[in-house]
């Protein structure tokens, strides 16, 4: 897995570009919430062209059943004609197209334009009928595969509506209207048509209302990351003022007492050991348990604030920072030029990456060797720290972020504000190479 931090980084955030992207995914949004929202338009006119389809075929059944006479039971010629008569003088209106009765035995009694199928059969759906036995009515498409609805199939798609009708003497019958499709269907697109600038204008007002906030909240993010990296740019310099103020303590203090404690054990060992020697040899080992705790606290004041960036050059100060590794079983290679002539702020840049990714080796990499080399290229300063180690994955310097490891995130940072970058190439189990690139100057 390699990753680079220069791919890595975040850019400033644009306002311009925010409001682009946010109105883009805005403008998706508002077209699937608009595909929605014709689509239920569309269903709610239907629903309504049914329901109107119903008053329609419930109004011409009421003309039927007033005229309705028991002799249409028996194929009255006499009450067959009389019906006709009524069926085309007024009932077959556009969207009606066609008219049957029939009984609730599926016998048809009447049939508007196809006489010769009275006194026909047809098989009637029992939920049909036991629908229109308890006075509703029934709403459905005409199937114009059906043998019995072939004399339909002109009319292209059908609409029935089926309605309860009673005779004189109490006999239930059905009064079936067929009505054309396209009309029901042309009703409902009136009705959703005419909500639908409605619903245009309620997203445009919608989408209006939301670029001014997409400004404002942009601008608060941009200027969220400024101040972010205000802050951290802040928090490094009081770190390097607080460590230097540390070092400084311990140098001028215990540091010095210590020396002084232990060149007085040397002396008081050697005055005593004519006379003493045991008291002699305690005494020079506590000198020499002194001379180890200086040791040991000029290695950790190197970590706290190298001094000798400045006073013996980058060469030195690099031997120094890797000279602890040896303590875990490390060994360290350190290439650099001699006669490399830095200005002292990259010097001390190039010594804090070596730093962050030396502590990085000596903590987390298991590595038994790491080599760091220091070059010119091109005008520019190339700090490259590899190593021999686990390695990581891009899942796990993503956690480590999380957890608040942000070290390399530091660094990245003050390179970028030098100009320069950071790049940071490992495989699991395959080690760690961090490289550094700033100006010289």
């Amino acid at each position: 897995m390699a990753r680079s931090r220069r791919d890595a980084r975040r850019e400033p955030i644009s306002v311009a570009r925010a409001v682009l992207v946010f109105a883009l995914s805005g403008l998706v949004a508002l077209l699937l919430v608009g595909i929605g929202g014709v689509l239920v338009l569309r269903r709610i006119g239907t629903t309504e062209a049914y329901r109107e389809a119903e008053k329609v075929a419930v109004l011409a059944s009421r003309i039927v059943e007033r005229r309705l006479d028991d002799e249409i039971l028996t194929g009255s010629a006499e009450s067959l004609l009389a019906m006709d008569a009524l069926v085309n003088g007024g009932v077959l209106t556009d969207p009606i197209v066609r008219v049957k009765i029939y009984d609730l035995s599926g016998t048809i009694l009447y049939y508007s334009d196809a006489p010769e199928l009275i006194g026909s059969e047809r098989a009637l759906d029992p939920d049909g009928v036991d629908l229109l036995e308890g006075g509703d009515t029934l709403t459905e498409q005409v199937d114009l595969s059906l043998p019995e609805n072939r004399f339909e199939r002109g009319f292209g798609p059908l609409l029935q509506v089926s309605v309860p009708v009673e005779t004189p003497a109490g006999e239930m019958l059905v009064f079936q209207a067929s009505l054309r499709f396209e009309s029901v269907a042309a009703s409902g697109r009136e009705l959703w048509i005419a909500f639908l600038p409605v619903l245009g204008v309620a997203l445009a007002v919608l989408a209006l209302v939301q670029i001014p906030l997409a400004f404002r909240l942009a601008r608060r993010v941009r200027d969220s990351q400024r101040d972010r990296e205000r802050l951290l740019r802040h928090a490094i310099e009081a770190s390097d003022s607080e460590r230097r103020r540390i070092a400084s303590d311990l140098h001028d203090g215990i540091v010095q007492e210590l020396a002084g404690l232990s060149m007085s054990l040397a002396a008081g060992a050697d005055a005593v050991h004519a006379s003493d020697p045991a008291v002699a040899t305690t005494l020079r080992e506590g000198a020499a348990s002194a001379r180890r705790g200086v040791r040991s606290l000029r290695s950790a004041l190197m970590g706290i604030y190298p001094p000798t960036v400045q006073r013996a050059g980058l060469p030195v100060a690099l031997s120094d920072l890797t000279g602890p590794l040896a303590g875990d079983g490390i060994t360290a290679e350190v290439d650099i030029s001699s006669d490399l002539r830095l200005a002292p702020d990259v010097e001390s840049l190039v010594f804090r990456a070596a730093q962050e990714a030396i502590r990085n080796v000596a903590t987390h990499a298991r590595a038994s060797h790491v080599r760091v080399r220091v070059t010119s290229v091109d005008g520019e300063v190339v700090l490259e720290v590899e190593d021999d180690g686990v390695g990581f994955s891009g899942a796990r310097a993503a956690e480590a972020r999380a957890d608040g490891h942000l070290g390399l995130e530091l660094l990245d940072d003050l390179a970028h504000d030098a100009g320069g970058s950071v790049d940071v190439t490992s495989t699991p189990g395959g080690g760690t190479r961090v490289r550094v690139e700033v100006p010289a100057r």
